[in-house]
């Protein structure tokens, strides 16, 4: 895993999460000074992780986790801008799952980069990103006057490639009105220019975050009107499935609900985040959150690596 660690930061366990939260982070209004899940230029989001960092500071935000897509390449520069801005850091990723052609994702907080399964599987995922992504580019060429070097323009060194500097660099030619459009339109699978990417199950990718000493999320797991089938939901718990991120805009209520009742059952962690990417998304620092409590779960749990604090 391209990465570099966070800063020695203090023994593990030793944060003092946030004091005026008492609920868990729901699909309700925020609760919480804690957002854990934001994105930078590392990956597909719009501004340095100092700046994803700063952002959060300016939403109230006295804790928050860099989530970058199959890389930890930005832990370091974030680490050390939270201090500066006296905030709390957690060590964080979002990895790349499928189950059944669908994307799943899988938050992981605190866990070792140096994990050698762990670090196999991101930069599996993170080539076969670039393969996919300069196959779409050629196929989009045979239509429009369009190249790989457009894309590189719009991509910041040690960037995950993917479909969203794609989008950018065809805002960038004048060929969609911004990145949503693009996805909606030249990038829609119907379209035929699509090319998925290799992605590990779900079941090993919560295993390899378990085994790599962290705690395993599901984002947005009742987004877009489709939920992972119960069966797989109480494998990954077997697993040591760390819990739902229930607080996010792309949750529906019903599916929310349905999640919760589970995570009750099995005494699994609840989080709410925003999916900052900066002006790549109309999410918002601190639109959901993480309460005191889950906050401090994740952290007693996570081995792999420490909370860094100010």
């Amino acid at each position: 895993m391209d990465t570099q660690q966070a800063g020695d930061g203090p023994q593990h366990g030793q944060v003092e999460p946030p004091r005026d939260v008492t609920r868990g982070g729901g699909s309700g209004a925020p609760d919480g000074t804690a957002d854990l899940h934001m994105h930078s230029s590392h990956s597909d989001g719009t501004e340095a992780p100092a700046e994803v960092v700063a952002a959060a500071r300016r939403a109230g935000m006295r804790t928050m986790s860099l989530t970058d897509h199959d890389t930890t390449s930005g832990w370091a520069e974030a680490a050390h801008a939270a201090r500066t801005h006296g905030m709390t850091f957690v060590p964080g990723i979002e990895l790349s799952a499928s189950h059944e052609g669908r994307s799943v994702h899988v938050l992981g907080y605190l866990f070792d980069p140096e994990h050698a399964g762990l670090r196999r599987a991101t930069e599996r995922i993170r080539d076969s990103r670039v393969g996919r992504a300069e196959t779409m580019v050629r196929n989009i060429g045979r239509d429009y006057d369009f190249t790989w070097d457009d894309v590189l323009a719009q991509t910041s060194d040690g960037a995950t490639v993917g479909r969203p500097h794609i989008a950018d660099a065809l805002v960038a030619r004048g060929y969609a009105a911004d990145r949503s459009a693009a996805f909606e339109e030249i990038l829609h699978p119907r379209r035929g220019y699509f090319v998925s990417h290799y992605a590990p199950d779900p079941a090993t990718a919560v295993s390899l975050i378990v085994e790599a000493g962290g705690v395993a999320v599901i984002a947005h797991p009742a987004g877009r009107g489709r939920m992972l089938p119960p069966g797989l939901l109480h494998e990954l718990i077997r697993l040591g499935l760390g819990g739902f991120e229930l607080g996010h805009r792309e949750n529906t209520d019903e599916g929310a609900r349905a999640l919760r009742r589970l995570a009750e059952e099995h005494d699994l962690i609840v989080t709410g985040s925003s999916d900052y990417h900066g002006s790549g998304k109309p999410n918002r620092p601190g639109e959901h959150t993480t309460s005191d409590a889950m906050l401090a779960r994740i952290i007693a749990a996570g081995t792999g690596s420490a909370p860094v604090l100010p």
